[in-house]
């Protein structure tokens, strides 16, 4: 059925305050999930009055161009059995009715607007609140070593020549995987095609934002394809990328301006499995409490393919401020894996957010997001930023190295992860299973 409506939510580090509220953004048309069924087996859109129907499986590799996203009255993504909608509300009962031959129509949701989910302070304000956290950190461990040596404050990761702290804590630089063979779809604001740090690598790029190509005109997909992927020696500066032999697809689902919809974000999912990826990254979400039920279908439908989504938890806590927030849409649908931040000492990043109460919306495993160095668009070329996003793709990233190392796909890949995760002394409400490590010699 339609759910008209998303609740509003808290506010999160950068509101006006902590009373503020954000409403759910939506666009008007319609997310139908449809009931599994044989590939010639459709719905019936001409009695709904729907004539203008395009299907990801009349274009290449399932790449639905996004004019045609935006033209067609319904656009059908065959690979994971859901479709975009512009519909009134009696086409769309038609749609759901008994009756209605074909292919039955499980739900119907409003189409949400998503963000990237990077730290959302400026430099300004993340140079006061490091002062602030800084000296938060010092009390704390005062008070900890204060109760025993069992109690010691845990080592620091630093940034080396060698490589950065989340490659040092996740183990990559140990690892002898590479993530040869493996693709890694990153979908969000696309690639600096031009990067020099990619030359050379297999790269797939397509974009799903009406007017804009592929290429990085925000910085943060770039940022993102550089943590998963980026190489093993670059020519300047420490080793900052996971996956560095992984063939990388980057898809592009959020705009220059950072935003997309869950029209484009399905769309590079559906060109993701397409395309047989084992991996899919996602930074990026909506700060609704709800799962989002096309998630929930197109995260089951990828697994079944062999295609595990990884997405951001979001950054809407402020823990420093006694709010841990909560697993915002995509990450919150319990068929996608969500991802924690975690800080140079292991700690939770302030701005990580916690599960949510009942079925969903749960943390599963953590990684590395707080001042993250990797790939920005030239001439800057390398930037450190924080947030859930940037503990992503270092957790897909290391997903393409134990897809390499055991062949696993899906639901046994996400297994592997969980299993083979850090355990930390920290609640499984904020990390889940712990912090997310490469294979090693012997795994």
């Amino acid at each position: 059925m339609i759910d008209p409506s998303f609740p509003a939510v808290p506010g999160h580090p950068g509101d006006d305050g902590p009373a503020a509220v954000r409403q759910a953004e939506t666009t008007g048309r319609q997310i139908v999930v449809l009931a599994d069924a044989d590939d010639d087996a459709g719905v019936e859109w001409g009695r709904a009055g729907i004539r203008e129907v395009a299907d990801s499986r009349d274009f290449a590799a399932g790449g639905v161009p996004p004019e045609t996203l935006d033209e067609a009255q319904a656009t059908v993504f065959a690979q994971l059995g859901i479709a975009v909608v512009t519909a009134d509300p009696g086409q769309v009962a038609v749609l759901q009715s008994a009756e209605s031959p074909g292919r039955r129509v499980l739900s119907v949701s409003p189409e949400l607007v998503h963000h990237v989910l990077q730290d959302v302070l400026d430099y300004a304000r993340a140079y006061r609140d490091g002062v602030d956290d800084a000296v938060e950190r010092m009390l704390h461990a005062r008070d900890r070593n204060a109760d025993g040596p069992g109690l010691r404050a845990a080592a620091r990761f630093e940034d080396t020549a060698q490589a950065t702290w989340g490659i040092q804590a996740v183990r990559a630089d140990s690892s002898s995987c590479s993530g040869r063979g493996i693709g890694v779809a990153v979908l969000d604001t696309g690639l600096d095609l031009e990067h020099p740090d990619f030359a050379g690598r297999t790269v797939t790029a397509q974009s799903f934002v009406p007017g804009e190509q592929a290429q990085d005109g925000h910085g943060h997909g770039t940022h993102c394809v550089g943590t998963s992927c980026g190489p093993r020696s670059p020519s300047t500066g420490p080793r900052y990328g996971v996956a560095y032999e992984a063939d990388i697809f980057v898809g592009k689902v959020l705009s220059d301006a950072g935003s997309g919809t869950d029209g484009g974000i399905l769309a590079g999912i559906d060109w993701a499995v397409s395309n047989a990826c084992p991996v899919i990254s996602m930074s990026l979400g909506a700060d609704v409490m709800q799962a989002h039920p096309p998630y929930s279908a197109a995260g089951a439908r990828a697994l079944e393919q062999g295609s595990l989504i990884i997405a951001a938890a979001g950054n809407n806590a402020d823990r420093r401020a006694g709010r841990p927030g909560f697993v915002g849409a995509p990450a919150n649908s319990p068929e996608i894996m969500a991802v924690g931040a975690l800080d140079q000492e292991l700690a939770m990043a302030y701005f990580s957010a916690r599960s949510l109460p009942g079925r969903g919306g749960q943390v599963d495993i953590a990684g590395p997001g707080y001042q993250v160095l990797s790939a920005w668009p030239m001439p800057t070329r390398y930037r450190s930023i924080s947030g859930t996003s940037m503990a992503t793709p270092h957790v897909a990233g290391i997903a393409a190295l134990w897809a390499e190392a055991t062949g696993r796909r899906g639901l046994e890949l996400w297994a592997t992860l969980c299993r083979e995760s850090d355990r930390l002394l920290l609640p499984s409400v904020d990390v889940g299973s712990g912090l997310c490590l490469a294979p090693q010699e012997g795994a």
